[in-house]
């Protein structure tokens, strides 16, 4: 159902028109727009950043990987969800692939900065696509599957938001996220992204059961590169870097980089979980009706 910001109350239909107080979000660019102040910059961060990293996403190991490995976790932990929202969408480099792997689900994209949303709208004309703020989600029970995708840590109030997230997750569905990993892997890379925290384990399952959720599985991936990875962090935290930079990879370099990454989910894939990596897949239910 949606769900008015204004008055609180839930209602069905295709407007968004809420049918009790009247109120009804702006629209711009043709995207419905529920967080007007924020949706051209906010907390430092440069709308601009977007241009540069659609450039680079596509055959980029990492970002290539993470999509295989959030389509298993949707495919294997939700076999029968219809629908789905990505929440911090972006330029719409995930839920473009989830959506040519899933073409029977339902998508909804959500982004707080309308410049994610035209890159995103190039890459996914059939998925619906709004723009809101994460801390404040019009729905309530809507969808089957809610995913974010290196998207909590960009927030101070990452509790707030997997609170909206369990509100606007149906009974029997469930979450998807992914986040950075080990906070002695900070370096001026995350300054850069404007990150608020990189997580431990216990601190995202932890903040996860908080909000109502089960969690099912969480492991950590960018294991097996977690040594170069760590060697880059620390070549790079006095450094001045050009965050641009992190994604322009030689052909032979992402090759076998991505040789890494495919044995590292394989093992995922079979079952098997990795204390340690770059990066928390965590898997979570919302428990049913």
């Amino acid at each position: 159902m949606k769900l008015c910001l204004s008055c609180n109350s839930t209602f069905d239909g295709v407007s968004w028109k809420c049918p009790k107080c009247g109120s009804s979000p702006s629209k711009r660019e043709g995207f419905e727009v529920f967080a007007p102040e924020l949706a051209d910059q906010g907390d430092g961060f440069s709308a601009d950043y977007f241009k540069g990293l659609a450039k680079y996403e596509a055959g980029n190991f990492w970002f290539e990987s993470r999509n295989r490995l959030i389509a298993w976790a949707l495919k294997t932990y939700f076999p029968s969800a219809k629908s789905f929202m990505e929440v911090g969408c972006g330029t719409g480099f995930v839920i473009s692939y989830l959506h040519s792997t899933f073409p029977q689900l339902s998508f909804t994209g959500s982004e707080i900065f309308v410049a994610g949303l035209r890159f995103a709208k190039q890459r996914t004309k059939s998925v619906s696509l709004l723009q809101m703020d994460a801390r404040h989600v019009p729905f309530s029970e809507e969808f089957d599957v809610v995913g974010a995708f290196d998207v909590l840590e960009h927030i101070e109030e990452d509790e707030e938001v997997l609170a909206q997230l369990f509100r606007a997750t149906k009974p029997g569905g469930g979450i998807i996220i992914t986040v950075p990993q080990h906070k002695w892997l900070w370096s001026q890379v995350d300054d850069l992204s404007y990150h608020k925290r990189r997580y431990s384990r216990k601190q995202l399952v932890d903040r996860v059961k908080a909000a109502g959720f089960e969690v099912r599985k969480v492991t950590s991936f960018v294991s097996f590169l977690l040594p170069l990875m760590l060697l880059s962090r620390l070549r790079k935290r006095k450094a001045n870097i050009d965050l641009q930079e992190e994604f322009k990879i030689g052909a032979r370099a992402n090759a076998i980089l991505s040789t890494f990454m495919n044995l590292e989910a394989n093992a995922i894939y079979a079952g098997g979980a990795f204390p340690a990596g770059g990066s928390l897949l965590l898997i979570a239910a919302k428990p049913g009706a």
